[in-house]
């Protein structure tokens, strides 16, 4: 009796412990995730560190594969990818799909407004993390954003660029809506291009300028090779945004505690990648100096013309689409609720100081429509 008890004892122990293993086998995920960045572009570092932090975190219950950016697809075809589960994630840059929507636009960079610390506060303390979920979330995607760098470099090229008035009848590479529509007034014309045709657009004089992104990104791409002058600094980008699309379907297989986890992991990438960037920003800058390109400063009263002619630019694509204008209209709210304490900590403050914004009255009337 007593042996017949132990066998079945340890058989329901046996029972238990395979049920285990099978539960933990059934939790164990692997992902296919790949980026909008080739090898050759810095920025995929970023995508690299969540994707390497995922699987030291959660490498119980999720292996990422990371595959870099035009090694499964073209970059122009991950969007579509993670949408329909072909592949689980995608690293990108927002910016990429406004042809779909334009409030893809803000949540990938603005022209004149945030800087990289305005991001990190609205995204994590202000409602911008609702909002990308919002606005991916009409595509079948979760979405986690992870990086974040400053204003980016500026306009390089062949010819110097000292005061906007130069900018007249210039061709010039630039990425978003809203920064061709300020170039436009400012009397450039934009041209789009993929960043890995840049350098040979300045080279042979395809454009007459071109921006992409940070210094030290810049530096790697090799723009110094064939561009002596640079103008800075990066008002149409005053800070860009860089995360993960994470397919639906994928993200609900997942339990709760993986989630956390990615979100975690996405937390300590964003803080990394901003102190990242502003040190190969500086190395970069240095090096280009080294190289003997001239560097030229727009001045204030150029600066609050751009800044003027933005804010009118932000209005109107407001006015055009309702999720456009209520992306802008929270991050305008979050300048203005800041500012409280933003402005009485001057020069110690951590963000942008600035008494020129677009009306929030304006936005509001679009809204109201």
């Amino acid at each position: 009796m007593t042996a017949l008890r132990t066998f079945t004892l340890t058989g329901i122990a046996a029972g238990v412990a395979l049920a285990a293993l099978s539960t933990t086998a059934q939790a164990q995920e692997t992902w296919t995730m790949t980026t909008t960045w080739p090898d050759n572009l810095d920025l995929i570092q970023i995508d690299r560190h969540w994707a390497e932090l995922v699987n030291t975190l959660a490498g119980d219950e999720l292996t990422i594969n990371f595959r870099a950016g035009g090694t499964l697809m073209p970059g122009t075809e991950v969007f579509d990818a993670t949408q329909t589960g072909a592949i689980q994630a995608a690293g990108d840059w927002p910016g990429y799909w406004a042809g779909l929507s334009p409030a893809f636009s803000p949540l990938a960079t603005t022209t004149s407004l945030f800087n990289g610390v305005d991001y990190l506060n609205w995204i994590n303390q202000w409602g911008g993390f609702e909002l990308y979920q919002e606005v991916y979330g009409d595509y079948n995607m979760v979405y986690l954003p992870y990086g974040i760098t400053n204003n980016e470099s500026g306009f390089r090229g062949g010819t110097p660029i000292e005061s906007i008035a130069d900018l007249e009848g210039k061709r010039l590479r630039l990425s978003g809506r809203d920064q061709g529509r300020v170039l436009e007034q400012l009397g450039g014309s934009q041209v789009t291009l993929a960043g890995g045709e840049i350098y040979q657009a300045i080279e042979r004089g395809v454009v007459d300028g071109a921006e992409f992104s940070t210094p030290g990104v810049d530096y790697k791409a090799g723009f110094s090779e064939v561009a002596d002058y640079w103008s800075v600094p990066g008002w149409h980008q005053s800070a860009s945004v860089f995360g993960v699309m994470i397919n639906q379907d994928a993200w609900d297989a997942l339990s709760e505690e993986t989630q956390e986890k990615l979100k975690i992991a996405a937390q300590a990438t964003m803080a990394w990648s901003l102190a990242w960037s502003e040190r190969e920003s500086t190395e970069g800058t240095v090096k280009f100096i080294e190289d003997g390109t001239e560097i030229n400063q727009l001045s204030e009263e150029d600066l609050a013309e751009i800044q003027r002619i933005t804010n009118e630019v932000i209005v109107q694509g407001a006015c055009e689409d309702p999720m456009h204008a209520k992306v802008y209209h929270s991050m305008i709210s979050y300048l203005q609720h800041y500012a409280n304490w933003r402005d009485i900590s001057v020069p110690y403050n951590m963000s942008r100081v600035t008494d020129d914004l677009p009306s929030l009255e304006e936005i509001e009337a679009c809204m109201n429509q």
